[in-house]
């Protein structure tokens, strides 16, 4: 629901580089200072007072600056903007590995029948559930924590309207995830995704419309992480440096692209299911997972190195579940980490205004009261993750010189000619 009058007009991008797209990216947000209004949406704790829709006071879209909610990202003429264009031809486009769009079958699913499972040429988590691209220029994928007895937690599909109490609880046990929300849900529910960045968890892009990645164009796949991206940017201040495919369906191409706009993703190595319960699956069959994950963090099977687990805030019911065995999770788990503190990552943002402690400097979890207990285990130094990502600047900021010196030379040229 794009609200219609126009209050910010965000400038036409201009790019000398992908890698700098989102700093043409506008906010009036201060992500270190985020005030929430005290309306009904942000205070209620009843489902439809919290989902009525509000207009924002400090910002407005303009509709015909972004896509349509809920539809793909090139939709509402965005594929043919200058903006997008500018960020089109910005690529280099014959780098990208030579992997087609997949086809969707008859019965709505994935076609899978024609690919090589066994050779797995594409990486193509769907398939195969690989997660070690297998091209070059791909940034690596994020799938396990590597802390030992760590408990990695991710929540997709926000930010529900009706989510406050289950804010509220993780607030209250100075619990922090990293939370993949969907571009439609930034632009209906700004003040949600406003909370996420407040309360201090990380905030990763989880595209507009949440497709199946590998069956959309190329064009598609773009637009569904940039116009997220810039939805994010706009309503929290901060540009995530990382996303999540809808149904983690994602192969090298799909991975090459989001590499162009310095995204990494994020994967998991285990799945509760939670948003079938009651659905496809017995709500019976989801606890069960649950409390399946929860022994391995004291029976060894996560002694040398942690997970990510996949859960959602998409209902009323997967948030309760959370509710109910998050203490359960405290007490069989030495930590409970958002992905950006697990892997060590100070900055999971494009800006650098908001840092995070990294595992070296966050408490252990050694209760399931209502307050986590603990104290600071040894420090450790950078991981490979921040060194990664350190490097992807410095080639960031050369590409962005050599291609701002190019446009510079081109219009010398043009000047004298």
């Amino acid at each position: 629901m794009l609200v219609k009058s126009i209050a910010i007009s965000l400038a036409l991008a201009q790019f000398a580089s992908a890698a700098e797209y989102w700093e043409s990216f506008k906010s009036q947000v201060d992500p270190k200072n985020i005030t929430l209004p005290k309306i009904a949406q942000t205070t209620s704790y009843d489902e439809v007072t919290q989902c009525t829709y509000y207009e924002p006071t400090n910002f407005q879209f303009v509709e015909s600056e972004w896509p349509t909610p809920w539809e793909i990202a090139t939709s509402n003429g965005m594929n043919s903007s200058q903006e997008f264009r500018n960020l089109v031809n910005s690529i280099n486009w014959k780098a990208m590995p030579n992997i087609t769009a997949r086809t969707m079958g008859a019965d709505g699913a994935i076609d899978m029948s024609n690919y090589d499972e066994a050779k797995d040429p594409d990486c193509w988590w769907s398939a195969t559930t690989c997660t070690e691209p297998k091209h070059e220029g791909v940034n690596p994928d994020i799938y396990a924590c590597p802390e030992p007895e760590t408990w990695g937690l991710t929540y997709d599909d926000g930010p529900n309207c009706s989510h406050n109490a289950f804010y509220d609880y993780l607030e209250a046990e100075k619990l922090k995830a990293t939370m993949f929300y969907i571009g439609s849900n930034v632009v209906d529910w700004p003040y949600g995704a406003q909370r996420g960045v407040k309360d201090g968890h990380q905030i990763a892009d989880h595209t507009w419309s949440h497709q199946m990645m590998t069956s959309l164009s190329n064009e598609e796949v773009l637009a569904e992480l940039y116009y997220t991206q810039k939805a994010i940017k706009m309503v929290t201040g901060v540009t995530p440096r990382h996303w999540r495919p809808a149904f983690g369906d994602v192969d090298d191409r799909v991975r090459w692209i989001a590499t162009q706009l310095n995204l990494t993703t994020v994967l998991w190595n285990l799945d509760t299911d939670d948003w079938a319960a009651g659905n496809t699956e017995p709500l019976s069959q989801v606890q069960g997972n649950y409390e399946d994950f929860i022994k391995m963090g004291s029976n060894g099977t996560f002694a040398t190195s942690g997970n990510i687990v996949l859960t959602h805030e998409i209902d009323n019911t997967t948030m309760q579940l959370a509710l109910d065995y998050l203490p359960q999770i405290k007490k069989n788990y030495k930590h409970i980490l958002d992905v950006a503190t697990c892997m060590n990552i100070t900055y999971p943002y494009m800006e650098k205004t908001v840092s995070f402690a990294g595992v070296g400097n966050t408490s252990t979890v050694t209760s399931a009261v209502a307050t986590a207990a603990g104290s600071a285990t040894s420090s450790s130094s950078a991981s490979s993750s921040d060194s990664a990502q350190t490097a992807a600047d410095k080639e960031s900021s050369a590409s962005k010189v050599s291609a701002t010196g190019a446009l510079a030379l081109a219009l010398i040229i043009a000047l004298f000619a």
